[in-house]
């Protein structure tokens, strides 16, 4: 049996997206399985701690800028610092993945074309036509998955996705969580790594 990783995470999120092509090679290479967990943002961080962007001391919101440019090159990746439409109301956005996956779809190539398209193409996923698009790209019959992002299953999921994240200690975008142990930020992808391949036993809160 495969083992699964928790991956929590926002199409919001520029660090989600540094992180997403790593994650889904190491997931393949590794033979994981993926639970995605889409999660809305601001709820997370009202119950965590955290603070939105603009709510942060300017030089949080500097050094942001500094890490950005960082891990662009160091992931090789396209990333736009400062998107067109970033940033934009990411819920239903969010929700069309969650969407595929109750649909019975790998959502990983789709999930990178959404990514791509807010941090390095400057599309507005906040617009229908646009995720419609997108799905059409990824092989998904565009209509139905957005019809399904709307029905109350897969909002009631969304939603649920915050009590579920809380409760598994994920403090931000993205979180990758192994056996209960969080993984915070696509910088600690290697941690992550380095944990699946020794097999170790995940660290606890027990210290």
């Amino acid at each position: 049996m495969s083992e699964q990783i928790d991956y929590f995470f926002s199409l919001v999120s520029p660090w989600a997206y540094l992180g997403h092509a790593k994650f889904i090679g190491m997931a393949r290479t590794h033979g994981l399985s993926i639970n995605y967990c889409p999660v809305h943002l601001p709820d997370v961080f009202s119950e965590t701690g955290g603070l939105p962007l603009p709510k942060r001391h300017p030089a949080r919101q500097r050094y942001r800028l500094l890490e950005m440019q960082r891990w662009r090159v160091k992931r090789d990746v396209d990333l736009v610092i400062w998107p067109q439409f970033w940033p934009f109301d990411h819920q239903f956005a969010d929700r069309t993945v969650l969407a595929a996956v109750m649909m019975g779809h790998d959502p990983a190539d789709y999930l990178e074309l959404c990514f791509r398209g807010v941090w390095a193409n400057n599309l507005n996923l906040g617009d229908r036509a646009v995720l419609e698009g997108l799905a059409r790209r990824a092989g998904f019959d565009p209509v139905a998955l957005l019809a399904a992002a709307d029905s109350a299953m897969v909002v009631e999921a969304y939603q649920g996705n915050v009590g579920k994240a809380i409760a598994m200690n994920v403090i931000g975008s993205p979180c990758y969580v192994r056996r209960g142990e969080v993984f915070w930020g696509q910088d600690r992808l290697e941690l992550l790594e380095d944990a699946i391949v020794s097999d170790r036993p995940p660290y606890t809160y027990d210290v």
